[in-house]
């Protein structure tokens, strides 16, 4: 198999690279993977994983729920409870912070698509584009959407979207710096840039530390802190406008988890965790479980 071996930091260029921590992909394989961390810029990457064009295996399983929608066990049905409640405030939030209540709306890693249909069925004029090709089928056959696969992103037109979401897709991207490229070259100039990641320094990734559910390997390959995203953005000329605690994440995450330890009473044990976690990000939102960035393109001079 293809593995990509990083010698050098993605975010600042930096080799001073250190190994920090193991986990094991508990959805798929069964695999260990190590995740680095940069010394200079502190960004959090897995190391050694699939090239892009092998990874797709690692997908391919019932318990994804992302591309297989399973309601199977009580984990995945508190998953579509927060999904439903979660629709609703992400497309107010989209509104809010795009100052409009309809435009041009493209999102990335659409999945299922969900919010695609949520967003369409508010009068937003909306392109979906997902990379699984079972997941476009299910939004086809359940919304009627035409979800686009991902090689089309490069034919799209330049500036021609007011709001850009990516809800749980940039930490799978390999390609980060064409990705963030690919972004700006998309977003009008008044546009917004929405961005939905684990936080790798939030309560409950603390708590579990290597066992931490959304460390998600290999699938996910980045893992990023409120820092580390915004030095991101600022790199491919975005400013940072906002921050949102997506605290829901953290019960989820936090039973799965536990699910994943074999603990008993994984239910419970994640349940109260999740309720630690959302007082935990009450006093501060950046110890979130899961963070929303929203960015706007910095006006060239």
């Amino acid at each position: 198999m293809n593995r990509v071996f990083l010698k050098s930091c993605p975010l600042c260029g930096s080799a001073q690279l250190e190994r920090t921590l193991t986990c094991v992909d508990h959805t798929a394989s069964g695999e260990a993977f190590h995740l680095y961390r940069c010394r200079d810029c502190g960004l959090l990457f897995t190391q050694d994983f699939p090239a892009e064009a092998e990874i797709g295996r690692y997908y391919e399983t019932p318990d994804y729920i992302s591309h297989s929608d399973t309601r199977h066990g009580v984990v995945n049905t508190v998953y579509h409870w927060v999904r439903a409640y979660m629709l609703g405030r992400k497309a107010r939030l989209v509104m809010r912070e795009a100052h409009r209540t309809t435009g041009r709306l493209l999102d990335i890693g659409t999945g299922t698509g969900y919010f695609a249909h949520a967003m369409a069925g508010r009068g937003w004029q909306v392109r979906a584009v997902e990379k699984n090709a079972g997941a476009r089928v299910f939004a086809k056959e359940h919304f009627g959407l035409d979800v686009l696969p991902d090689h089309v992103l490069p034919t799209l037109t330049d500036g021609g979207f007011d709001v850009i979401t990516l809800w749980h897709v940039l930490e799978h991207l390999e390609h980060l710096d064409e990705t963030w490229e690919q972004l700006r070259r998309l977003l009008d100039a008044k546009g917004v840039l929405i961005v939905a990641v684990p936080n790798c320094s939030s309560f409950d990734a603390r708590k579990y530390g290597p066992h931490w559910a959304a460390y998600d390997v290999p699938r996910h390959l980045w893992h990023f802190t409120p820092d580390t995203i915004q030095r991101f953005g600022a790199k491919h000329g975005f400013i940072l406008a906002g921050r949102h605690p997506m605290p829901f994440d953290a019960f989820y995450v936090s039973m799965l988890t536990e699910r994943y330890m074999h603990h008993r009473l994984p239910f419970l044990r994640g349940l109260l965790t999740g309720v630690l976690a959302w007082f935990s990000a009450l006093a501060k939102k950046e110890r979130s479980s899961s963070m929303i960035y929203v960015f706007r393109k910095k006006k060239e001079s």
